[in-house]
């Protein structure tokens, strides 16, 4: 039976034009000498019994089409292993670009979210504020964070990465407009839950991207620089504030820089960055032919689905939810990552509290006291890319044609974890004022690596 049915794969194989998922490169050997497409092993870590029809091998987010559809000769996916239009196939130097303009995005969301707390004293001054609705011009956005994935995540599976980018950084740009010129409190409050919620496109569209341009292999070092940029813009951003309002300039001046910030990547996006969603750009390539050939028979997997508006709707906004809900260790991991980057985010009411009232250091010095957690993100990229990432690997070959169990991603976490359980307690214990500084200070070095080695393996371990 087995011969049998590896016979008609052949056939297929021989019969219909050759195509290959939208994250297959080349092909590789198994263990056992057999050949079988390369992502299968190493890109997206799918397991896979016996060599068949590459089609077979889907990747997360596709869509799921019926055996008939995916048998069509008129389906159209890559031109072989080596079409040029495929993302993995694109040149590394772009790629590695693609992964530093992402990170980009990121930073650029993340230091807009605790830059207000450098000219929190203005605020509460200009608007007759109590602290704990000050503070809210930073939970807001961040909050604005947990609503906004919800939409940006799904919608750039069915329109692809770019117009979703593009959009929400026009709008977001707008918000930030919006919360220069703003008049009274309400508008502040809005116009940064707003800006939140649309400045979370690229904590979903730009890891997504890394996901597809890169292999396996590569992508755990691509992460190590990418999950950089979601500590750096939090403990930039107090600098810059800091200074802003050391200088004598208004809080103002704050938005106006994060508006030209958000302009600038809009522009980015719009002139370097290319669609790299391989449906979308199947579907693209679907209509070309069609155009060329003058035969309609062709089309791509999202034309293939023609769901109504409401289904299209339903799949678009339910699919987070039923994620969540039927994978128990994704509901874990989205837990715990929300504690740890919670606990990130209290040190910038702590922060001000300990080396600003406590030591008398001014807001700009202050500020700078972030500098060590965006270091210690450094130390914790370098040490993932020097020591654990070369172990995993080696771990590829050894395992192939089956994936890497998915515990092997996790050996850093085991040692972050506990890390910054230690370092709360070393921050906590020692920011007293008859301590010296240095001791609190030291303290955000080893939380930036724990944050590091936390935050890449629980991106990662699920791949």
């Amino acid at each position: 039976m087995a011969d049998k049915v590896d016979l008609e794969k052949q056939k297929r194989n021989i019969e219909e034009p050759p195509r290959t998922p939208s994250s297959m490169q080349s092909p590789a050997m198994t263990s056992e000498g057999s050949e079988f497409p390369r992502d299968s092993v190493a890109d997206d870590q799918t397991f896979v019994d016996t060599p068949g029809s590459p089609d077979e091998v889907d990747a997360p987010g596709e869509p799921q089409l019926d055996e008939k559809t995916e048998r069509s000769q008129y389906l159209v996916k890559w031109d072989g292993p080596d079409d040029p239009e495929n993302p993995k196939n694109w040149s590394r130097a772009f790629r590695w670009y693609l992964t530093m303009a992402s990170g980009l995005l990121i930073l650029n969301a993340t230091f807009a979210s605790s830059s207000p707390s450098g000219v929190l004293p203005q605020l509460i001054e200009r608007f007759h504020l109590g602290h704990e609705l000050a503070v809210l011009t930073i939970s807001l956005f961040v909050l604005g964070y947990c609503c906004g994935p919800l939409i940006w995540g799904p919608l750039s599976e069915q329109y692809g990465r770019k117009p979703i980018l593009l959009v929400a950084f026009f709008i977001y740009t707008g918000f930030q407009v919006g919360s220069a010129l703003a008049k009274t409190t309400a508008q502040v409050l809005i116009f940064r839950f707003l800006g939140g919620t649309f400045a979370a496109a690229p904590l979903t569209a730009s890891g997504a991207i890394l996901a597809d341009i890169w292999d396996a292999d590569v992508r755990g070092k691509a992460l190590a620089f990418f999950t950089l940029a979601p500590f750096a813009g939090p403990a930039l951003g107090p600098v810059v504030s800091g200074y802003i309002s050391l200088g004598g300039a208004s809080w103002r001046w704050l938005f106006w820089v994060l508006t030209m910030f958000a302009g600038f990547c809009f522009f980015v996006i719009l002139f370097t960055v290319p669609e790299t969603y391989a449906p979308v750009i199947h579907k693209r390539k679907a209509i070309r032919k069609r155009k060329e050939t003058g035969d309609d028979k062709y089309f791509s997997e999202l034309e293939a689905e023609d769901l109504h508006w409401r289904q299209r709707l339903e799949k678009v906004l339910a699919r987070p939810f039923k994620m969540l809900i039927q994978e128990p260790m994704l509901m874990a991991i989205t837990i715990y990552m929300s504690f740890v980057y919670g606990c990130i985010y209290l040190l910038f009411e702590s922060y001000p509290i300990v080396f600003t009232e406590g030591h008398h250091l001014n807001p700009g010095e202050s500020g700078l006291m972030f500098l060590p957690i965006f270091l210690g993100g450094i130390l914790g990229v370098v040490i993932y890319i020097l020591y654990f990432n070369p172990r995993y690997e080696k771990l590829i070959p050894q395992h192939a044609p089956r994936m890497v169990p998915p515990e092997e991603r996790l050996k850093p976490a085991f040692l972050g974890a506990p890390m910054f359980v230690i370092v709360f307690f070393w921050f906590g214990w020692t920011s007293y004022p008859r301590i010296s500084l240095w001791a609190p200070l030291t303290s955000g070095l080893f939380m930036g690596c724990s944050v590091i080695f936390i935050f890449i393996q629980m991106c990662t371990c699920h791949e």
